[in-house]
């Protein structure tokens, strides 16, 4: 009787108006927010035009609800979170059901699922869309723009497969021992059905039919278990649990009888997996296993001791445990490196936001590019220390190069000085606008020293050169450049550029790891590196001073290290490495002996000042050499860093562009002058003191250069100075020139140069035998000085080479050349 009046119509709950009237009302707009959002998706760009237009009934709309539909559209799919409003509109149809007291849906759950996919979806479609269309919407790009800006794209890319994962395994409970579990039962279940199914006699098979006949006898008919299908179910049979409403004696028998020949027939090779009664252990190892035709055989992992191993590997293993691997800092063990103290710190060096100037040099640049018929659609503002980036996207059908054009219109409508346009910008799509602030900020050296990404970089020469036009600090590693040309106007901060380089080389590197090699044609840029000769610099052996200061002894330094250059490819090839980081790992590792040559090698940079002044005295004796270092030193640890104020094609050739991939740009004159050092346009547009653009041969970065003042380089340049160092410079090879390996013979008139005479006078008059002075006094190259040396040497006018020292004048005066100059005439 319960049961009946269950089911009668009296009994049933009745819903009041007020719920009907809401439920149809959530159903509804689910159903009106669907069709809406489809329409708005196949025909967006004009349903977004026509959503401002609700006043307008000229104005017709493409979508199926009118401007109503437009105006969904807009609001839930652009302006918001994408295709997840798709998400909303399903959530409104459960609330409507829910009203109903219809439960299709589990509501906790419901919502909790499709909050989850709300704030994923948009991302998602976000980085895959890059922000373009309208499947992320105006929250996924924004916050797919953050996310990217802070962790980078393979950073956003892993954090929304991270988050879907735990979803899903969140999801579905797939943890080890549920899967394991689910495949346990799929397992028995398969194989329990497949042998229970198959009887092993023909009696048996009869026996199975009058049972089955039996139990559809007594299982009732209803809409759930149809009379065709009890007979042929046969999953019904092993699942116990569907017939515990109906209890039967002969229900009972029937499962006893017919599970048990289940577990008796199952033959135990066939068994893959434990029962729930008695579970399985897991097998940790297994030495023997057992087949059916009952034999064993064993299985032995070799161990990495079995291996054989070679009487060098055995003897540097026994060395490193003897006495540790080895430690090249141990020459000067006690050596500190510089704090950060030594720096100044010149207080607060926070940006200041001046809304007012951003304001205005919005307006002015929307004014000005809508006088033109330039329409914008978007503009953003990126503060940095010296200059303000604008982003701009422009409206659909706007050339970029209409807008490049307005470079000097745009510079004159904001009165500054250094508008730079950057159309489009890389990896965005978006349109740059640099303009220089009225208040710039200075960098100062401590704050990018003392930064994190600084402290932490992971490289082998790290080089921090400053802020970006973000704020941020920029970090680069010269080892992997591998060489550096930097270029610009007297007085833009090119020196000071070079002394930020040095420093951050110092704060990182100790001495037994670098080694500078300096030349300073203007003699007084680098000459307070002079104090900690002991620790960093290197030079050729019997020369006074390590910073190179006469053009003359430049040229023996750079073939000098080209020796060094040869040298060193030579030891790797012995060490079979093919860099010098895999070379002093295995000289640490005590692989290499050092009675075969092998040392620790250190990094070496070359640091040239004004390389303009070298090519203009030595010419090519000076390019091939360092166009030789720099084709050929990166893999050995020799990098160059050359600094010119003169980039003109004469100075900067083909070949020197060729072998130097990074370049750095301060400030220069012209355009042309920045098509040679960047071979693009911009480094004339920038505002001087420090401001400056690197190229790395991929990317052109706009960034204000550190500012490190003389004091402060003083500073610690005494600190380093004060302490322990060896007892010398770095010796580089010697390298005597044309005039140590020139063999002189006799005097051959026929022979001598045009200049021989004017050579031999200005050595007489001077009492100097000196090659770089014919070279200043004749401006002459190297190579024709030299044998011109050579000649005055044949002829009696002065010495033989002296090594670093001038050659000895054999004549005392004029006259007596005179009457010599006869002599040689007449022979």
């Amino acid at each position: 009787m319960k049961n009946e009046q269950n089911t009668t119509p009296g009994n049933t709950k009745i819903i009041s108006k007020p719920r009907i009237i809401s439920g149809i009302t959530f159903i509804v707009l689910s159903v009106v927010l669907t069709l809406s959002f489809v329409s708005y998706l196949m025909n967006w760009k004009a349903d977004q035009s026509q959503a401002g237009t609700m006043a307008d009934k000229t104005v017709e709309s493409s979508n199926l609800f009118g401007k109503i539909g437009d105006w969904l559209g807009n609001l839930f799919i652009f302006e918001s979170i994408g295709v997840a409003a798709f998400v909303v509109a399903f959530l409104f149809f459960v609330f409507g059901t829910l009203i109903f007291k219809k439960n299709y849906f589990k509501p906790w759950k419901t919502i909790s699922h499709s909050l989850f996919f709300i704030c994923w979806t948009p991302i998602f479609f976000g980085a895959v869309t890059n922000g373009q269309g309208v499947l992320g919407g105006v929250y996924g790009y924004q916050i797919m723009d953050y996310l990217k800006s802070y962790i980078g794209t393979v950073g956003l890319w892993m954090v929304l497969l991270v988050s879907f994962a735990l979803y899903f395994v969140l999801e579905f409970n797939l943890r080890p021992s549920s899967i394991k579990s689910k495949l346990n039962d799929i397992n028995d279940n398969t194989f329990g059905k497949l042998k229970g199914l198959m009887p092993d006699s023909d009696e048996e098979f009869e026996a199975d039919e009058e049972l089955d006949r039996e139990i559809a006898s007594e299982i009732p008919v209803t809409k759930e278990t149809p009379a065709s299908k009890v007979e042929n179910d046969f999953s019904n049979i092993k699942v116990t649990q569907d017939f515990e409403p109906i209890k039967t004696p002969n229900q009972t028998s029937f499962k006893e009888e017919i599970i048990e020949p289940i577990k008796e027939s199952v033959p135990e090779p066939i068994i893959l997996s434990s029962t729930p009664t008695q579970p399985q252990k897991p097998v940790v190892e297994t030495p023997v296993v057992k087949t059916e035709d009952d034999f064993a055989f064993n299985v032995e992992i070799k161990k990495d001791e079995d291996f054989p191993v070679s009487e060098e590997q055995k003897k540097s293993d026994d060395l490193v445990q003897k006495h540790g691997l080895y430690d090249h800092k141990l020459d000067l063990a006690k050596f500190q490196m510089p704090s950060v103290e030594l720096l100044k710190d010149y207080g607060n060096e926070e940006i200041t936001i001046n809304k007012d100037e951003l304001e205005e040099n919005k307006n002015r640049i929307v004014g000005l590019l809508k006088t033109f018929n330039v329409g914008i659609s978007e503009i953003k503002a990126t503060i940095g220390p010296t200059v303000t980036l604008y982003e701009i996207v422009p409206e659909a059908g706007i050339r970029v190069a209409a807008i490049k054009k307005l470079q000097d219109d745009i510079a004159l409508n904001l009165s500054a000085l250094g508008i730079r346009i950057i159309a489009p910008m890389p990896g965005k799509g978006t349109i740059g606008i640099e303009v220089p602030r009225k208040n710039p900020t200075m960098v100062s050296m401590r704050s990018v020293v003392a930064s994190p990404k600084f402290q932490n970089a992971d490289m082998d020469l790290p080089v921090v050169f400053g802020r970006t036009i973000s704020n941020e600090v920029f970090v680069a590693d010269l080892a992997k450049m591998p060489h550096l040309l930097m270029a610009g106007a007297t007085g833009q901060g090119k020196s000071v550029g070079i002394n930020a380089i040095l420093t951050s080389l110092i704060y990182k590197k100790h001495p037994s790891e670098l080694k500078f090699v300096m030349v300073d044609p203007k003699k007084v840029e680098l000459s307070l590196y002079s104090k900690i000769e002991r620790h960093y610099l290197a030079k050729l052996p019997d020369t006074e001073d390590a910073i190179i200061t006469d053009n003359g002894k430049v040229i023996n330094t750079l073939n000098s290290l080209c020796i060094e250059m040869d040298d060193r490819y030579e030891l790797l090839k012995n060490a079979f490495c093919k860099n010098i980081k895999e070379y002093n790992a295995k000289f640490a590792q005590r692989k290499l002996n050092p009675e075969n040559g092998h040392r620790y090698l250190p990094y070496i940079v070359l640091v040239v000042d004004e390389f303009a002044d070298l090519i203009m005295t030595a010419g090519k004796e000076v390019e091939h050499p360092i166009a030789r270092l720099a084709q050929l030193a990166r893999a050995i640890g020799i990098h160059l860093i050359v600094a010119t104020q003169r980039p003109s094609v004469n100075v900067i050739t083909g070949m020197i562009k060729a072998n130097f991939p990074a370049r750095v740009a301060f400030r220069v004159i012209s355009g042309v002058d920045s098509k040679t050092i960047l071979d693009s346009p911009g480094a004339e547009q920038l505002v001087g003191k420090g401001d400056m653009l690197y190229f790395n041969g991929n990317d052109l970065t706009r960034l204000q250069c550190a500012f490190v003042d003389t004091p402060e380089v003083e500073r610690i340049a005494e600190f380093i100075g004060e302490q322990k160092g060896y007892s010398d410079a770095y010796l580089l090879p010697e390298y005597s020139g044309e005039e140590g390996n020139s063999t002189v013979g006799a005097f051959d008139p026929n022979e001598k140069d045009a200049l021989f005479e004017d050579a031999a006078r200005i050595v007489i008059s001077t009492q100097q035998g000196s090659t770089s002075m014919l070279q200043r006094q004749l401006k002459l190259g190297y190579n024709r000085a030299g044998r011109i040396m050579d000649q005055l040497e044949a002829a009696g006018v002065v010495g033989g080479f002296n090594g670093a020292k001038a050659r000895e004048v054999l004549i005392s005066d004029l006259n007596s050349l005179e009457r010599l100059l006869d002599e040689l005439k007449g022979r």
